[in-house]
């Protein structure tokens, strides 16, 4: 989808999201109108299904000019990768979708030499790290420059993150939540569950821990999406390529996976007679979406 230029053009339209300071740089850019023009064209023949708007394209160009040579920066930038992710950013379905079946899914095959388990977790990770925004953040992927290939830049990405899962405890810690961020997620406004012992929340805020972190990588990337970032199951169909039907049931099993994981565990470490058992699995049944929305961020 594209929408009409402003009259003044796209050089003025840069000039306008440039800052001062730096907007001399661009005197120096021959057919300046012409070469964005150029770019934006190239970028809409490669995703002709992405609806970014035209100023939307050029106020992040303005972004990830250098404070020196923005000339250079212009002729070379990879306008059709810079455009992708800056939809991506914006959260277009349409891009979403074209990032996970034109990017992510060379990713594999590019890091032949590393286990496939190890990629696959490490492109979930990924899907979160660039594609939503956390503490107050926007999204990752709008980092992207555009002065390389965008192909090249995820890939070198997931490598990063897969020599990061080599063991358990390195996986383990890249979940990690502060514990008092835990604790609080059992106030419940419920008195009795609210005055668990001490140890009690201490155990399982230990527990919801080691069940999130032996979740499947693609379970645990779901309830994250759904449960803490607000994603819908259409905008989940979209990213994965699937039916609605066929992702809202993947997330209700990963719940109920994860559930199971807190019942086994807590099961494990307290005795069967232990009144806190049963208190403790009521927590869980009763608050576990209250729960992940603050756990699993």
């Amino acid at each position: 989808m594209s929408d009409p230029v402003e009259p003044e053009g796209l050089a003025a339209m840069l000039r306008t999201h440039v800052p001062p300071e730096r907007r001399a740089q661009l005197d120096g850019v021959e057919d300046l109108e012409a070469l964005l023009r150029g770019h934006l064209s190239v970028a809409r023949n490669a995703w002709p299904t992405v609806p970014l708007a035209t100023e939307s394209f050029v106020r992040h160009l303005a972004l990830h000019l250098p404070e020196t040579g923005a000339r250079d920066v212009l002729r070379e930038c990879q306008a059709a990768d810079l455009y992708l992710a800056c939809a991506c950013g914006e959260g277009h379905p349409a891009a979403l979708r074209a990032f996970e079946q034109h990017l992510l899914q060379q990713v594999p095959s590019r890091l032949a030499s590393m286990p496939r388990t190890q990629v696959d977790e490490a492109l979930q990770l990924l899907r979160e790290r660039l594609l939503m925004g956390s503490g107050g953040e926007p999204p990752r992927i709008l980092t992207y420059s555009g002065r390389g290939a965008l192909l090249a830049w995820v890939v070198i990405s997931t490598a990063r993150i897969a020599s990061q899962l080599k063991t358990r405890d390195e996986r383990q810690e890249l979940f990690d939540e502060p514990p008092e961020a835990l604790v609080q997620l059992l106030s419940t406004g419920d008195p009795e569950h609210d005055l668990l012992r001490k140890d009690l929340r201490e155990l399982l805020v230990d527990v919801l821990r080691k069940a999130l972190a032996a979740l499947p990588p693609r379970e645990r990337t779901l309830l994250r999406l759904h449960h803490l970032h607000g994603f819908t199951m259409d905008r989940l169909a979209t990213m994965y390529g699937e039916s609605r039907s066929g992702v809202a049931r993947r997330v209700l099993q990963s719940r109920e996976r994860l559930l199971k994981l807190l019942r086994a565990e807590l099961a494990g470490r307290l005795k069967p007679d232990d009144a806190a058992l049963d208190s403790l699995l009521g927590l869980v049944n009763s608050q576990l979406d209250l729960s992940l929305n603050r756990l699993m961020g």
